[in-house]
Order: C-alpha cells, then structure tokens, then sequence
C-alpha cells in the first residue's frame, strides 16, 4: 500500500456506530462513497481495490438490502465475501456468539459484517478479533451505515446537509436508524424533527443524543413536524421489537400516523420522501407516495452499495481506487 493510500483510510479498526465518528470521518466516508458510485455505472462493475481480501457477512437476522449490498459492495472490490445466516451457522446447535466470532477470527478473515437482535452484539466481538467489524444493525442501537446512506442521498439531493430541515416519523422507540441518522444528521448540521405515536417516542432523547451543530426535537404532531420539511423520513412499524400494544391497531396507525399524499403536500413542494425498507404499504406510507415522484427510495439502496463500498475500503486497506 503506498504512503497516499495510507492517508486515504479511516484511522481505525472498526466501524460500530455513528455515535464515535467525527464531522470528518462522516464526510471521508461520503466523498469516498461518491467515488465508488461511477463504480457501479459501469459495464465491468468491479475494481481490484480488496483482491485478495475476506469479508465475511454474519448475519443473525433477516435482511435483504443490508446483507446483498455488504455482499456485491464486497465483491465489486474483488474480495472474496462469505455470507453466514443464524439458521446455517452451528448457533442452532448452541454455539455461543463468542466462539462463533473466535472461530471465524481463526480463518484470518479481513473483515466481519454482523447484523444481531442485541444491542451491543458489534462492539462485544470487536474486542476478541483482529478483523475489521462492522455493525450491520443491532437491536434498537444503530445502524450506521444505513443513516451514511440516508446522509448520502440526502447530499446529492440537496447539495448539502446543514440547514436541512428533515422529518423523522413513526416507530422512533425501537428504531436502530432513527438513532444513527439523528447521531449524524445532527453532527452535520441538519435540524432534525421527530414525531409519532407518543408510546412510540423515546424519553429524553434530546439528552442522550448531543445536537452538535444541528438540533433535534419532538413535535406534537406528525403534521407540525412534516410543515415546512426538506426530507421526510418514514420508519418501519417494528413489530418485532414491540412486546405490548404500543397503538390500537394498524389501521388506527395508518390513519393517524402513515404518510400519505395530503400529509406530504406539508412539507416542503421539493421535499424528498426516503425510507429504510422493508416497506409496509398502507401502514406507515401509502403506494403513492412510496411510489412518486420524490421518492428517493431506490435511490437509497443504490447509494448503499457505494457508501458499503467505501467503508470495506477505508478498514480494510485497499489501495486508492
């Protein structure tokens, strides 16, 4: 690797959360991210950036866009990528998390991308193995690269992050992304506005999560917080998450609650509509909207493959692309 490499990658091991990164790791990961995207425009879709590499994809939840775009991120760098699933790993045989990653760790692998339903699940790991680990969602704590995505779809959009205005609704309380993209939005400068069904909005998030240069705040009502929005940004009703009835019913919700094309004529006339999928249609978000003409949704999972890219790169030492 040489010396203008070297000065090209994030100076650490890991990528946990977007609670510890910086105003200018955010924005090495994003302009890196830029880079990869003409990547993906091509006939030939790979570059020899991490030849010889090996990231393995340990994923103890469902997912469909996190884990296929780590993968063909992975593999659009020339690394070789192993994708592990709960139910085809020796954990159903009761094998600890633990001696899972220290088995893994004995492969000599380059990086680890794991997704789990326990907070924490990322950073326990990072402690025991010497390959780069990178937290693909875990439980209710972060996801930090779907908010470096969010962020970068947000910047083309918009030319930029600070100043805008951008609406956060729906299942705040159990939201992994709600987090990381309040953590970041924030540290760029963004004023962030949450709103939802109030059994669903986290106490004191104000003071848990520092505003850096933006601000955060909840509104009383998801049509205050939509009024005069550049971003609106719809949650997932995370059923999963929830062991109480936290609303009357999903249609009540949807009624009260779902985004819907009235509620978007508040935001902003150029007001972009993003989503971290998987979409519930009817729920938290009608067709329509999901489907119009603002919605940067498919946008969001192209620009996942790029900001995955780059982070691979940045941990994982490839050369300057």
């Amino acid at each position: 690797m040489n010396p203008e490499a070297k000065s090209m990658l994030l100076h650490r091991k890991d990528l946990l959360g977007i609670a510890d990164l910086s105003v200018a790791e955010i924005g090495m990961i994003l302009e890196t991210a830029e880079t990869f995207r003409e990547v993906s425009g091509r006939a030939i879709k790979k570059v020899p950036t991490l030849r010889g590499k090996t990231v393995i994809n340990l994923f103890f939840e469902s997912s469909t866009r996190t884990r296929t775009s780590f993968e063909i991120a992975a593999k659009r760098l020339s690394a070789d990528a192993i994708n592990i699933s709960a139910s085809t790993s020796s954990v159903v045989k009761g094998e600890t998390l633990i001696d899972t990653a220290l088995n893994l760790e004995a492969m000599a692998p380059d990086a680890i991308v794991i997704r789990h339903g326990s907070s924490g699940a990322p950073q326990q790991i990072s402690r025991i193995v010497k390959a780069s680990v990178i937290n693909a969602g875990d439980g209710a704590h972060e996801h930090p690269t779907q908010a470096l995505l969010d962020a970068l779809t947000i910047r083309r959009a918009k030319g930029g992050i600070a100043g805008v205005r951008v609406a956060i609704i729906g299942d705040i309380l159990h939201s992994r992304v709600a987090r990381s993209n309040i953590h970041l939005l924030t540290k760029m400068g963004a004023e962030v506005v949450l709103a939802g069904p109030r059994t669903l909005l986290p106490e004191g998030l104000e003071q848990v999560i520092p505003a850096g240069t933006g601000s955060v705040c909840f509104a009383a009502t998801i049509e205050e917080a939509l009024a005069g929005a550049d971003v609106v940004m719809a949650l997932r009703i995370q059923l999963e998450r929830q062991s109480g009835g936290f609303f009357p019913s999903l249609r009540e919700y949807s009624v009260r609650y779902g985004l819907n094309q009235r509620r978007l004529a508040l935001a902003k006339p150029d007001a972009i509509v993003l989503h971290p999928g998987p979409i519930n249609r009817g729920i938290e978000i009608d067709s329509d909207v999901a489907d119009g003409p603002f919605s940067m949704i498919l946008d969001q999972v192209e620009n996942g493959v790029a900001v995955r890219m780059a982070v691979l790169y940045l941990l994982a030492g490839g050369e300057k692309p």
